[in-house]
C-alpha cells in the first residue's frame, strides 16, 4: 500500500520567508519600469505600496500562525488588501482620503481621473513618459495588485505561475515600448526565477528530498548564460530597423542606428488636385524638457466633426485643394494629413481631430491600409503681410534651466542686421543652410546624436547634422528670441509616377521621406514653417504683392503653410554617390519588425523553461544508458519521476516493495517493473551481475503508466517544476 502524501497544511511555511520572496520578485518586476517612465515622485509610491502590503502579510500570517489553513489565508488576504487600499489612498489621493487614507467618494472619482488620463497619456506620449499623477497611480494600483497575487502564488506553492506573472510584468515596458532590451533586469529576474523555483520544491510536502546545491546552481548558471546571450540578440531599439513590409510611425525624435540605414519601402500614395505634392504632416512637438522633445496633448473631437477655424484673416489668400490618400506600408495612430486640413472624407470612426495643431489621432484605429480624402485650405500670405505680423500670438513654453548660452547668443548675433520676425527667422533659415553639412555619420561619431539642450550645443560647435538637428536647434534658437516655435513631423512630397487615379497623377511616398521641420507661429497668419535642413528642400520664403500681381515670383517657392515642395538636393554619401534626401534623418521612422520582440518573448520562454530544459536532458541521458543495460540509472529515472509526480518516495522503501506498491496502487504493468527490479537487485547483490540488456523500454512503459495515473495539473507541474532538480537524497 503506497503511503500518503502529508497534506500540504502539515509543512508550514513562516511568515517571513514568503514576505522577503515576495518582495524581492516585486521589484525586480518594478525595475524595467525606470527605463520607460522619467524619475519621479511614482518610485516612492510604488515602492511604499509594495512593502506596506509585504509586511501586512507578514503580521498577519504570524499573528494566525495557529488558525487553520482554510480560514487563515483568506484571512491574509483580506488584510493585505485593506492594506493596499490604504496605502494607495494615502500616497496617491491622501488629500481627499479621511484621515488620509480612508478613501472617500472623491478619492475614487479623483483614481478614476488619473486612471483614464494615465491610459491617454501612455497611448500618445513618448517613451521615456512624464512622471505625471496619473502614471504614479496606475503603476501604484498595478503593483498593489501583482504583490498581493505574487504574494499568494508563493505561499500556495504556485510558483511557475508566480514565474510567469513576475516575468510577464517585467517585460512588458519593453514590449510595449519598444525600448533597449534590460540585461540587468534579464538577470534579475534568472535569480528570482531561481529562488522561486527552489523555494517550491523545498516545501513541497511530497518531495522527500533537501535543497540540491549543484542543480540549483546549474539552472542558475544556465539562466544567466541564457540572459547574455539571447537580450543582447534581441536589441529592440535598433533591431526595429528591418526590412519588413510594414513600418510604423512615432514622434519620437530620438535616433538609432537602423536610422541611418537607406533602404525604404513605398509608404502611401496621393492624387491631388494642386499643381504639386503637398508635405503630410502626423504630429507636431511643442513641449520640450531640455532631453526630449515630446507630442502635443490637446483636446480631441470626432473627426466628422472637422478641424475648427482657420487660423488666418481674411485678408490672407486662401488656397483649397483636395488631396486622395490610400496608406501602402504604414502603421500609426496618427494620420497623414496635408496642412490645413478642413474635412477628412471616408476615414474609420475610429479617428479623432485634434483642432489645436490639425491632426488626426486614434486610440483604435491604424492607419494602415485607409484610404481617404482631405479637403484642406492654405495660408497665402505676400511678403508685405506677413513681414507686418510678429511671430506671436499663442503662449511661448518655458524653456528648460541650463540651456547653454550659446544658443540664445548664436540666435541673436545671427540675426542682428534683420528688423522685422519674419526676417529673423529666414536669417537663421540661412545660416543654417550655408553654414552646416548635412551628415547621417557625424553626430554619432562625436557623440551628440540626440535632440537634448546639450547635443543642440555641440551640433552648433560641429556644425553638421541631420533634420532633427537642424530642426531642433532652430525651435532652440527661435525659442531664445520669444517666438513661439514647434516641430513638426510628417512625409516629404512624394514622387509623381506613371499611374493615374481619376484623372490625377499619383505620387508615391517613400518611408525614406519621413522628415521634421521646425513651425512659428504669425498672428493673424497662423503656423508658418521653415527649411532650414541644409540641402534638403527649398527654403521657406513669400513673394511681394507686385510680384503675384505680375504673374512671377522669381525663384521664390509657393507661400503656404508647409516648406516648399520644389525639389531637393540629395545629400551625398562619402562613397560619393547620391543618397535620398531624407534616408538617415527619419528619426520618427522604426520599422515594424517582430523578431524583436518575438526574441524577446522567447528568451523569458527560454528562461521560465530551464528547469524542464535540464531535468529533460538528465532523462535523455538516463535513458541513453538504461537502453545499455544501467540498471541503476533506469532506477534513479523512474525515482526521480516518481518525485516530479508529487508521488511518495518513502527512503527505506526496497526496490522491490516500491514496485509492489505502484502495481497495485498505480497499475504499472509488472513485467515492466520486474525486469527493472531483477536488474536493479542483480546490480546490487550479485557477485557478477548478467547483462540486463536493453531496460529503456521497460522503462518508459512504466514512465508512462505513472503519468496517466496522475491528473493534468501533477503532470504540468513535474514538466515545469520538477522538483527532483532541487533536492537530492538524504
Amino acid at each position: 500500500m503506497a503511503e500518503p502524501s502529508p497534506s500540504p497544511d502539515r509543512v508550514r511555511i513562516g511568515a517571513v520567508g514568503p514576505g522577503l520572496l515576495t518582495a524581492f520578485a516585486a521589484f525586480v518586476a518594478l525595475w524595467p519600469y525606470t527605463g520607460v517612465v522619467l524619475p519621479g515622485p511614482w518610485t516612492f509610491s510604488c515602492s511604499a505600496i509594495i512593502i506596506v502590503v509585504v509586511v501586512a502579510g507578514m503580521l498577519a500570517r504570524a499573528a494566525l500562525a495557529s488558525v487553520r489553513s482554510g480560514i487563515r489565508h483568506p484571512l491574509v488576504l483580506l488584510v493585505q488588501a485593506t492594506a493596499a487600499v490604504l496605502v494607495c489612498t494615502a500616497v496617491l489621493v491622501g488629500d481627499t482620503a479621511r484621515f488620509g487614507m480612508v478613501p472617500t467618494g472623491a478619492s475614487l472619482r479623483l483614481m478614476g481621473l488619473l486612471l483614464v488620463q494615465s491610459v491617454d497619456e501612455i497611448l500618445t506620449g513618448v517613451a521615456p513618459v512624464a512622471a505625471t499623477l496619473a502614471m504614479a497611480a496606475l503603476l501604484g494600483l498595478v503593483f498593489a495588485a501583482a504583490t498581493i497575487l505574487i504574494d499568494q502564488l508563493i505561499v500556495h506553492r504556485l510558483v511557475i505561475l508566480a514565474v510567469l506573472l513576475t516575468s510577464l510584468l517585467g517585460a512588458m515596458p519593453m514590449l510595449v515600448s519598444f525600448g533597449a532590451v534590460d540585461i540587468a533586469w534579464f538577470l534579475l529576474q534568472s535569480v528570482t526565477i531561481l529562488l522561486l523555483l527552489r523555494f517550491g520544491a523545498r516545501h513541497d510536502p511530497r518531495a522527500p528530498r533537501s535543497a540540491s546545491f549543484p542543480s540549483a546552481i546549474l539552472v542558475g548558471a544556465l539562466a544567466v548564460v541564457t540572459a547574455l546571450m539571447v537580450a543582447p540578440a534581441a536589441p529592440l531599439a535598433s533591431a526595429l530597423s528591418g526590412t519588413g513590409p510594414m513600418l510604423t510611425v512615432s514622434a519620437d525624435l530620438r535616433l538609432g542606428d537602423d536610422l541611418r540605414r537607406p533602404e525604404g519601402i513605398e509608404a502611401l500614395t496621393l492624387v491631388t488636385s494642386a499643381s504639386s505634392a503637398p508635405y503630410l504632416r502626423m504630429a507636431t512637438l511643442s513641449s520640450f524638457d531640455g532631453e526630449v522633445w515630446r507630442p502635443d496633448r490637446a483636446d480631441r473631437v470626432p473627426l466628422s466633426e472637422g478641424f475648427g477655424e482657420r487660423d488666418w484673416s481674411e485678408e490672407i489668400t486662401t488656397v483649397e485643394t483636395e488631396v486622395s490618400i490610400r496608406v501602402t506600408g504604414v502603421s500609426s495612430d496618427r494620420l497623414p494629413l496635408p496642412y490645413a486640413p478642413e474635412r477628412v472624407i471616408d476615414a474609420d470612426p475610429g479617428w479623432s481631430a485634434m483642432p489645436a495643431n490639425r491632426t488626426a489621432t486614434s486610440l483604435t484605429a491604424d492607419a494602415a491600409g485607409a484610404d481617404y480624402t482631405v479637403e484642406a485650405a492654405t495660408a497665402k500670405p505676400t511678403l508685405e503681410q506677413i513681414r507686418a505680423s510678429s511671430a506671436s500670438g499663442v503662449r511661448v513654453p518655458d524653456l528648460p534651466e541650463g540651456l547653454s548660452p550659446i544658443i540664445g547668443e548664436l540666435a541673436t548675433e545671427v540675426t542682428a542686421d534683420a528688423d522685422t520676425d519674419y526676417d529673423r527667422l529666414v536669417a537663421l533659415q540661412d545660416w543654417f543652410r550655408t553654414e552646416f553639412d548635412y551628415s547621417l555619420d557625424a553626430p554619432v561619431e562625436e557623440g551628440f546624436d540626440g535632440t537634448g539642450a546639450d547635443a543642440v550645443a555641440t551640433f552648433l560647435q560641429a556644425r553638421t547634422g541631420y533634420c532633427i538637428h537642424f530642426a531642433g536647434a532652430f525651435a532652440l534658437m527661435a525659442s531664445t528670441l520669444d517666438m513661439p516655435v514647434r516641430i513638426v513631423v510628417g512625409y516629404l512630397p512624394g514622387t509623381p509616377t506613371d499611374q493615374l487615379r481619376d484623372d490625377g497623377r499619383v505620387y508615391s511616398v517613400s518611408s525614406d521621406q519621413l522628415h521634421s521641420w521646425p513651425e512659428v507661429h504669425f498672428a493673424g497668419i497662423g503656423w508658418v514653417p521653415f527649411e532650414p535642413t541644409a540641402t534638403l528642400g527649398v527654403p521657406t520664403a513669400f513673394a511681394a504683392a507686385s510680384a503675384d500681381a505680375d504673374g512671377g515670383g522669381g525663384d521664390a517657392p509657393e507661400a503656404s503653410a508647409d516648406p516648399s515642395t520644389g525639389p531637393s538636393t540629395a545629400p551625398t554619401r562619402s562613397d560619393g554617390l547620391e543618397e535620398e534626401p531624407s534616408a538617415g534623418e527619419s528619426t520618427p521612422l522604426q520599422r515594424l519588425d517582430p523578431t524583436p520582440v518575438m526574441l524577446t518573448a522567447l528568451g523569458v520562454l527560454l528562461v521560465l523553461a530551464l528547469p524542464a530544459l535540464v531535468r529533460e536532458l538528465r532523462r535523455a541521458v538516463r535513458r541513453g544508458r538504461a537502453h545499455s543495460g544501467d540498471a541503476m540509472a533506469a532506477w534513479r529515472e523512474l525515482t526521480d519521476t516518481l518525485v516530479d509526480l508529487g508521488l511518495a518516495v518513502p527512503e527505506a522503501q526496497t526496490a522491490r516493495v516500491r514496485a509492489d506498491v505502484l502495481a497495485t496502487s498505480r497499475g504499472v504493468d509488472t513485467a515492466a517493473l520486474e525486469r527493472l527490479v531483477r536488474a536493479v537487485e542483480h546490480r546490487s547483490y550479485a557477485r557478477t551481475a548478467p547483462d540486463a540488456g536493453d531496460l529503456s523500454a521497460p522503462l518508459q512503459i512504466v514512465i508512462a503508466q505513472l503519468g496517466a495515473s496522475v491528473d493534468a495539473r501533477q503532470r504540468l507541474r513535474a514538466r515545469l517544476l520538477p522538483a527532483s532538480l532541487f533536492n537530492r537524497r538524504r
